[in-house]
């Protein structure tokens, strides 16, 4: 019998983070090269579908899931928007290169890559407008609040300008750059740091409401340089004064400003933490040359963390 697959990427926010769930824009790319992957396999198995994700260590059929199961409310999403009553009599095996808790959107990746093998299964090419608007639900559950910008730019698989209950604008990349994506080795509690942005704007309205205007701002500023293709050192010193808004907003830590200020001391053009904060990630905008990319990545390695991606950001389709 076919054995059916697909895929879904990694993703980082490039600016706007945190002010994006109060309206403001925010940037995402997606993050190519690390991937999240569903197979499906039928079987001649009446008992329904059977779950296995080796990354979590669970192997369990989809009638015995939980309410609050992340892997089955896909599933069951899916298949009632799929029209299918019953699910298939298969075995659906669900596995990522996707860090876990890192802000690389792994959640919204496997919840795409579960979406769209089933739709291959129904003959049914979900369109990423499809695809991320079944996985937003799901994101629910992973963040409380979400802004909705994970499900986008994992479902359209390219760089994306968004703004909260406005239409998605796909962007288009003038010059492609590149970016070295360090692990702080953390955990990155989405849910706790948005819940603390918010205690903390009920409190002060007026002071993190300019926050977010700022990093409203720089999210723009960051949008003309992309597509017009200008100056990369530019675009890095935005990613600076971003990173300097979200410390003052208090979700940065001592291990990401650390691998922050190395690599800019290693030649990074900018850097600042990516996603949620308290941990996950740190991006830094890079030279596209092998030896520029080289030192900061050594030096992100040799500070302590405990992974470092590169990825060029192209604006290029790629499902």
């Amino acid at each position: 019998m076919t054995r059916f697959q697909a895929t879904a990427p990694g993703k980082i926010i490039l600016f706007g983070e945190h002010a994006v769930v109060y309206n403001r824009p925010a940037i995402a790319v997606p993050v190519l090269n690390v991937r999240a992957r569903a197979e499906l396999e039928p079987t001649t198995d009446r008992d329904g579908l059977q779950i296995v994700a080796p990354d979590l260590d669970r192997n369990y059929r989809l009638a015995e899931a939980e309410p609050d199961d992340a892997l089955a409310l896909i599933i069951r999403s899916t298949l009632a928007y799929l029209d299918q009553s019953k699910p298939p009599s298969a075995i659906l095996t669900v596995s990522s290169t996707i860090p876990l808790g890192r802000g690389l959107g792994s959640g919204a990746a496997i919840s795409t890559s579960i979406a769209r093998v089933l739709g291959h299964f129904y003959g049914r090419d979900l369109a990423p407008a499809e695809l991320s608007s079944l996985v937003y639900e799901v994101e629910k559950l992973y963040h409380g609040t979400p802004s909705g910008i994970d499900n986008t730019v994992v479902a359209f698989e390219q760089p994306v300008y968004f703004v909260r209950q406005q239409p998605i604008e796909r962007m288009p990349v003038a010059r492609p750059f590149t970016l070295v994506v360090g692990d702080t080795g953390r955990v990155s509690p989405t849910h706790k740091a948005v819940g603390y942005v918010r205690e903390q704007w009920q409190a002060d309205p007026a002071g993190y409401e300019q926050y977010f205007d700022e990093a409203g701002r720089i999210a723009a500023a960051a949008r003309e340089l992309i597509e017009q293709g200008r100056s990369i050192a530019k675009l890095g010193q935005l990613m600076d004064e971003n990173q300097s808004v979200l410390e003052k907003m208090g979700v940065s830590s001592p291990e990401l400003e650390q691998l922050i200020q190395v690599a800019r001391q290693a030649g990074a053009l900018g850097a600042k933490l990516s996603g949620a904060g308290w941990g996950g990630n740190m991006i830094a905008l890079v030279e596209p040359q092998p030896e520029a990319i080289r030192a900061v990545t050594q030096a992100l390695t040799q500070s302590g963390a405990t992974g470092v991606i590169v990825t060029e950001v192209d604006g290029i389709h790629h499902p």
